[in-house]
């Protein structure tokens, strides 16, 4: 089986056979399986593999959570309901069953990937002490690291009942002993440990081996005991429709609550699985057989993420282990604060993410923050990171102006340290604002409003990815600010009227969702078809995250018969089957997976010579249950180097980037003999670090 596939076929993958649409969860374990491939690539630093197989599996932990959940819901609902045809319930079982599938596949690449890395590592002076250690220096170590670094954090075991196996949390391991014994494991505890042998030599312990060889002796048990960890519901949905802001932190507790204690999705077990408490344990969570799944590897694989970050700082004289040293550039414009606004109101910039430095922004807030000229500053929030430097300056802002903060309190995981961050602000003096209502608040902007000879001019920076210092240093997204008075307008309508609660109305420049980002997609695909089929020139370049909406699809097929040439950058799920005779033949579609995580968005109309930036994926949920912002490119300069340079490099990436076949499946691309930017990431790096030379951004 070629590295990073799954098993699935095309029939496998279309969600009905009659029609050519590529189930959105089997598209995006194809993804994950992109994902678990770099684990394997021996052009990957050795300890960077280490850290892409930890990213597949707390991936695939989030997938249960998530989107399996929902599917089972989605299944339990239609069979309850007496309107919906047969067939529909038949075609989400033959999905669920494929999904199934594909994850027993996952998780023995997963275990393959592991055993090859150990051998790897150990060449590299890096034990991973598995198992029962056969070195006896390895045993006496691992011994003393479970003695001294678990056991303390261990309560003593309890009486096995299913109702304390119903008591455990999302995630969290237990150990099951044969003689009827229950020991839950602490959340708390790290996943994985390390100790230095020597200048060169490390050992790594996973929790689950030392739990596995030293809990029984530890407690006095003869046999060896059972690993089991449940994966529960926490796909929660909260509803904020008419709330008061007041008592929006404790709703939004209460809800997510819940998510350690919903229902099972998947068990996993390690160990003793022969026990006869196994069926047991299934049959009190209510799980079939196909849910169960019994695992080689480490269940905290995903541990093997902050190990390598761990590592970093202590292995710093070994760099070959991990990708090369990088600083982030800060663009000439952002680096003195008091120069910043007039750099803006020369001309648009734009800051492209983590190549240029999320500095830039920091500055611009900080420019902000300390110019008694200006009056205001505003700006969204959907996960910011937790030592937030933009965060210590918005408080001290609020000292001498207005700043006000939109705040979503519903954003997946990062609830509490949203809601912790709002009464830090409010203590601060800063106005803020829950997003409520049933749209998440997903849209990137702030603004900023300062007097100029009596004008009052707006500073707006808009952007594809968060307000997060942390994921502006590995994800790729693109920000501008702009001092355009159209776009500013906007921005004070849009901030004023999620203040009240309201659907911003009146726009000029920027095209929301839902309200109308969808139509104007769908009205510039139509309009590159309208061209070509006049025998114009037409073609459509996007690059996002997720292509999963029906009509989009819909609509890109018509324009690929019209003779549209459409080429596709979408890193994770994709619906679109391009390269079908008579249907997709005009279509491309590449995926580039590396160091960084692929997450800007951009929407270019050749022939319309239109240009969208946005927040928003090509997906349902995007256009139609999120408050998403997309913002034209009106700089030329900005134009030309993403329509001309950007998306063009992108495309051609022939080391990293994989190529959707017609058959649904992805494959490696061939070499193209000297080419000159195989690999898109390094030529954007090298690209900030000289200024942009030989660009339209020089």
């Amino acid at each position: 089986m070629a590295r990073g596939t799954l098993g699935f076929t095309q029939s496998s993958l279309l969600i009905d056979p009659e029609r050519p649409f590529i189930d959105r969860d089997l598209s995006w374990l194809q993804f994950n399986g992109r994902v678990l491939a770099e684990g394997q690539d021996p052009s990957v630093p050795l300890l960077e593999r280490l850290r892409f197989l930890g990213i597949s599996s707390s991936n695939l932990d989030e997938f249960f959570m998530i989107r399996f959940a929902s599917l089972s819901r989605e299944l339990i609902n239609l069979g309850r309901s007496t309107k919906v045809k047969r067939g529909s319930i038949k075609r989400l079982r033959s999905v669920r069953a494929e999904m199934l599938k594909a994850i027993t596949v996952f998780s023995a690449q997963q275990t393959k990937i592991l055993g090859d890395l150990e051998k790897d590592l150990a060449r590299a002076d890096i034990t991973m002490v598995r198992g029962l250690p056969k070195q006896a220096w390895a045993y006496r170590l691992a011994r003393e690291v479970f003695y001294h670094e678990v056991l303390p954090h261990l309560e003593r075991p309890k009486y096995f009942t299913l109702q304390e196996v119903r008591r455990l949390l999302n995630l969290q391991i237990a150990l099951v002993f044969s003689d009827h014994m229950l020991l839950p494991i602490p959340r708390s505890l790290e996943h994985v440990f390390w100790r230095r042998l020597s200048k060169k030599r490390i050992a790594v312990f996973f929790l689950d081996d030392l739990l596995l060889t030293f809990a029984g002796q530890a407690f006095g048990e003869t046999s060896s005991p059972l690993m089991i960890r449940i994966t529960r519901d926490c796909d929660v949905r909260v509803d904020l429709d008419q709330e008061d802001p007041a008592a929006v932190p404790d709703i939004v507790r209460e809800k997510i609550k819940s998510r350690e204690t919903r229902k099972s999705v998947r068990l996993q077990l390690r160990g003793n699985v022969s026990m006869p408490q196994v069926q047991d344990i299934a049959d009190t969570l209510r799980l079939p057989r196909e849910q169960v799944f019994r695992v080689e590897h480490p269940l905290l694989l995903h541990g093997a993420f902050r190990l390598v970050n761990y590592l970093g700082e202590a292995l710093s004289d070994r760099p070959t282990l991990f990708y090369p040293a990088f600083k982030p550039v800060v663009p000439k414009a952002f680096t003195k604060a008091k120069n910043v606004f007039a750099e803006i109101r020369k001309h648009d910039h734009l800051i492209h993410h983590p190549y240029d430095s999320f500095v830039a922004y920091e500055n611009f807030i900080a420019a902000a923050a300390d110019d008694p000229d200006v009056e205001s500053i505003q700006q969204t929030v959907y996960r910011v990171d937790a030592v937030s430097r933009v965060t210590q300056m918005l408080k001290r802002a609020a000292k001498t102006k207005k700043v006000r903060v939109v705040i979503e309190p519903r954003a997946r995981f990062d609830e509490i340290n949203n809601i912790a961050l709002a009464e830090e602000l409010r203590e601060a003096g800063v106005d803020v604002v829950f997003a409520t209502g049933k749209l998440k608040m997903h849209a990137k902007i702030a603004l900023v409003v300062r007097k100029e000879g009596g004008r009052r001019e707006s500073f707006t920076h808009l952007s594809t990815g968060n307000y997060n210092a942390v994921t502006a240093r590995v994800y790729t997204d693109l920000a501008v600010v702009t001092a355009d008075r159209e776009i500013g307008k906007d921005a004070e309508i849009f901030f004023k009227s999620v203040r009240k609660g309201v659907m911003p109305e009146g726009l000029t420049k920027l095209v929301l969702a839902p309200t109308g980002l969808h139509r104007k997609v769908i009205a510039l695909i139509k309009a590159e078809t309208a061209a070509a089929k006049k025998g114009k020139d037409a073609r459509i370049m996007a690059k996002v995250n997720a292509l999963v909406d029906p009509k989009v699809v819909e609509m890109l097929y018509e324009a690929s018969q019209a003779g549209v040439k459409i080429d596709l950058q979408v890193r994770g799920a994709c619906s679109l089957v391009p390269g079908v005779v008579g249907l997709s033949d005009n279509v491309r579609v590449i995926s580039v997976v590396d160091r960084f995580l692929e997450h800007s968005r951009i929407y270019y109309f050749q022939h319309c010579n239109q240009m969208f930036l946005s927040s928003a994926d090509w997906m349902p949920r995007n256009f139609f249950s999120r408050l998403e912002i997309a913002f034209p490119v009106l700089d030329p300069r900005i134009f030309q180097f993403i329509s001309e340079t950007l998306l063009p490099v992108g495309l051609n990436d022939r080391e990293k980037g994989r190529m959707l076949t017609r058959l649904g499946i992805w494959r490696s691309r061939p070499s193209v003999k000297e080419q000159a930017h195989p690999r898109s990431q390094e030529f954007f790096k090298e690209l900030a670090e000289n200024r942009y030379k030989g660009t339209s951004l020089e």
